[in-house]
Parts: C-alpha cells; sequence; structure tokens
C-alpha cells in the first residue's frame, strides 16, 4: 500500500487509542477561547463590514459579542487568527 495510506491509518490508529484515553504521541490543538468584541475593535471595523470581511451574519456576530453564543470550529480558529494579527488577515482577504 501506499505511504500516504500507512500514515492515514496510523494517524486513525492513534486518533482512535487517544480517545480510548490511552497515552499516544498526538498533538492536540484546543483554540483558546476568544472575545469577538475585543477583536473585532482591534480591526477598527463596524460590526457590520466586520461580518461581511469574514462570512459571518451580523446576529451570529452579536450574540458572540454579547456572549449568548461562542464561535466553534473554523470560526473560532479564524477569530484567534484575526486576533494574533489582524492586518495581515485582512490583507490576505482583501487581496
Amino acid at each position: 500500500m501506499s505511504s500516504t495510506f500507512e500514515s492515514i491509518k496510523k494517524g486513525l490508529e492513534e486518533a482512535v487509542e487517544y480517545s480510548k484515553g490511552k497515552k499516544v504521541c498526538v498533538r492536540v490543538f484546543k483554540p483558546e477561547p476568544v472575545n469577538v468584541k475585543t477583536i473585532r475593535q482591534k480591526t477598527h471595523l463596524t460590526q457590520d463590514e466586520f461580518a461581511a470581511a469574514f462570512g459571518i451574519s451580523v446576529a451570529t456576530l452579536r450574540h458572540w459579542e454579547r456572549g449568548d453564543r461562542n464561535p466553534q470550529g473554523p470560526a473560532l480558529v479564524l477569530l484567534n487568527l484575526v486576533r494574533k494579527s489582524p492586518d495581515t488577515i485582512l490583507t490576505i482577504l482583501n487581496e
């Protein structure tokens, strides 16, 4: 079998072992919780502009800023990137 298949197979086996609580050498990435309002303010964008720039509905953005809901998954990863380097991310999006 191909080395790609073997690599994927090994990764899946490690993930199963990890999920069972067994000690394996895996890297678990857990994005940090974010303060969405603070992040948006660092970009100097209005709610409407921020939502449009990142493909988020304004209603969702408002829920995040009020703390009614928390961003999850890819949105949380993106917001962490924006928090760390807002100018770079906005430049990339505007290219």
